[in-house]
């Protein structure tokens, strides 16, 4: 793949994507209670500090990246949503239930994590098949 501004405002803009959609996911209002609970956390928990929030957006950059690889140029929005879809479903969502299941966490746990990863690898493979 050929690295061009179109290519790189597409990973920029999927990354951005994926990045607020996790802001989203995560407010008590929506699944991060269930997150909190899942995890432990208790409900004052202050939260991430500042430098997770800087690797998390870091590691979404490399796999909008690597997706944007595997999309190709020319790809239309159905095949980018085809491919999102399979990488966070088939590759991230089964490797995160791999994980869990020895670690033995909660299927709230993975439900909850694993469907942000569906979801955000969807709309990334959006926004990529849209801008290349």
């Amino acid at each position: 793949m050929d690295i061009d501004f179109i290519g790189v405002i597409g990973v920029i803009l999927a990354t951005v994507a994926a990045f607020g959609l996790g802001a989203v996911w995560f407010m008590p209002r929506v699944f991060g209670t269930f997150w909190m609970r899942a995890n432990g956390f208790p409900d004052d928990d202050p939260g991430a500090p500042p430098r997770a929030f800087a690797s998390a957006f870091i590691l979404m950059l490399i796999a909008s990246y690597v997706l944007s690889v595997i999309i190709g140029d020319g790809a239309t929005v159905w095949e980018g949503l085809r491919l999102g879809l399979a990488v966070g479903a088939a590759f991230v969502a089964v490797g995160i239930g791999v994980l869990y299941l020895f670690e033995r966490r909660s299927a709230t746990h993975f439900f909850v994590n694993a469907g942000y990863m569906i979801v955000a690898f969807s709309v990334m493979g959006i926004i990529i098949g849209a801008t290349s």
